[in-house]
């Protein structure tokens, strides 16, 4: 389990948290109830608006608490004095790694230190406060998950918002006015706006790294390297696991850490 002790990252999760059960809280008290509380579609919208819920939690929690691609620190500490001030050396796999001098260890192509998390990350994107954890070769699934299913979400609850706003509300009355609904229901619509837009954009921004086969580190950095010509859905596997393509939507299947070519230790 990768937890970090970054005060904005914890800060970042409590606010998620908070905001998806208020949402949860205002779809289903007062968007859903004041209207279809006496009809079945009241309940198909609460258990599809929870279901998404359900889907974004979850892969928010695997993003957050699992390994993004830690390259191993070696089991005994190495002396790299003598290689500190080159940029990259040759090691025994014959390939071109770097040299961490912040590890003080090898790490593979295209891995790049985190300074929030204190490690070298394989195939790092970058390192989102809203899941305390760096988004890297073993977690991006996850990661696009949650922001798929934040933003089926926020989608959902505009629709049903909209809707709400030219529905007579039949069970308002003296205990359960309609303007307090209408507050909660605005208040829901504003946030479910602003995380759809926010999520659709970060969601297009990582498709389009994949796709392109460029994280968002080398981009930032112009980072050159040369590319095996791949197709787009050999790209997309990479990311999603090379099993049934069902198994991409959901958060429970996904690259494990210890299957990486790259899970190397180190003997000396």
């Amino acid at each position: 389990m990768a937890l970090r002790a970054d005060p904005l990252g914890w800060f970042c999760l409590a606010l998620t948290y908070g905001i998806v059960i208020f949402s949860d809280y205002c779809f289903v008290v007062h968007a859903v109830m004041p209207v279809l509380s006496a009809s079945l579609w009241g309940s198909f919208h609460i258990v599809i608006f929870n279901i998404f819920v359900f889907l974004l939690v979850y892969s928010h929690f695997v993003a957050t608490t699992s390994d993004p691609g830690f390259v191993p620190l070696p089991t005994i500490k190495l002396d790299f004095s003598d290689q500190r001030m080159q940029g990259s050396i040759k090691t025994p796999q014959g390939s071109e790694w770097s040299l961490c001098t912040k590890c003080e260890t090898y790490r593979p192509p295209r891995a790049h230190h985190c300074k929030t998390c204190s490690r070298c990350i394989r195939k790092m994107d970058h390192h989102c406060p809203w899941i305390n954890n760096c988004v890297g070769e073993c977690n991006q699934k996850y990661f696009i998950l949650f922001l798929l299913y934040t933003a089926l979400a926020s989608i959902y609850a505009i629709t049903f918002c909209i809707v709400l706003f030219m529905t007579k509300c039949d069970n308002c009355g003296d205990g359960s006015p309609r303007h307090v609904h209408l507050i909660f229901s605005t208040i829901l619509l504003t946030f479910s706006f602003v995380f759809a837009l926010f999520t659709i954009l970060i969601m297009y921004d990582q498709i389009t790294s994949i796709l392109t086969d460029t994280t968002c580190v080398e981009y930032v950095k112009k980072e050159n390297r040369s590319r095996l010509l791949k197709s787009k859905l050999a790209l997309l596997s990479e990311v999603f696991g090379r099993g049934s393509y069902w198994t991409w939507l959901l958060p429970c299947y996904g690259i494990s850490a210890s299957t990486s070519p790259f899970n190397t230790t180190y003997e000396v």
